[in-house]
């Protein structure tokens, strides 16, 4: 079945200011349905099933959304951007002529909305942005609560380098890398001590991903590859003298 287009008119409106670029090479709008959660400042968006904790930190701030099962892939698609539009052939509660492009840093369970709220907007197969409050509002009314929307994933846009968050202990290295451009969803990562040759890391959820080796008192460095196959490393950019629950943040953009 073919995927349905965004009306003409709502692509004449966004033409001069929508960046129409696909990670995956393919120009498309795939419908959908957007609600708003985390009030009006956003704060309830920090934290999530990504891993990433305070957006802020993470480079991502509050244009950010959680994503319904169908989209979200048990954590594979975390760090992916879409630019999102309120479809106004649908509905009157759209801001004509807006767009908002935000990042996937959550998880929007199943049954999340119950009956009274229209039911599970997140149920499977259906495909949901739970945006935050103030990313949402900028395509939309805040009394309609919840609209019909065309997205299409885009590539992001970051400034400064990657960053790498290393929790754990002993044995066992938890990284969740953040900020990343490009596609910006982490497909592979590799470790390397100063001692070591390079170690596949394996995703323990999110975008965190784990090694099982004694790394202790080594400079770090990493391997990258997000999902349209482009792979950056990124040479000793955590110290011989890195701790448990530090950030070590590349000093160039990335991807």
């Amino acid at each position: 079945m073919a995927k349905p287009a965004v009306p003409v008119v709502l692509l004449l409106s966004l033409l001069c200011g929508l960046d129409s670029h696909a990670v995956d090479g393919q120009y498309y709008w795939s419908p959908a349905t957007a609600t708003f959660y985390g009030g009006g400042d956003g704060s309830g968006t920090m934290g999530g099933a990504c891993g990433y904790g305070n957006l802020y930190n993470a480079g991502y701030g509050l244009s950010n959304a959680a994503l319904s099962t169908a989209l979200f892939n048990d954590g594979a698609m975390c760090g992916a951007c879409y630019t999102i539009v309120c479809d106004i052939s649908k509905s009157r509660w759209c801001r004509p002529g807006t767009s908002v492009t935000i990042t996937a840093t959550n998880f929007c369970p199943p049954n999340w909305a119950l009956p009274s709220d229209n039911g599970g907007w997140c149920n499977p197969p259906r495909r949901h942005f739970d945006m935050s409050q103030p990313a949402w509002t900028t395509i939309a009314i805040y009394q309609a609560g919840i609209v019909p929307v065309n997205y299409q994933r885009v590539s992001c846009k970051r400034s400064g380098g990657m960053r790498f968050t290393i929790n754990g202990r002993g044995y066992f290295e938890l990284v969740t890398v953040t900020n990343v451009g490009g596609s910006g969803v982490v497909s592979q990562m590799w470790i390397k001590g100063t001692n070591t040759n390079w170690l596949t890391m394996s995703r323990n959820w999110g975008m965190n991903w784990q090694s099982t080796a004694y790394l202790n008192g080594q400079s770090l460095s990493f391997m990258v590859k997000i999902d349209d196959g482009r792979v950056v490393t990124v040479w000793n950019v955590v110290p011989s003298n890195w701790y448990f629950g530090a950030t070590y943040t590349t000093s160039w953009a990335n991807f």
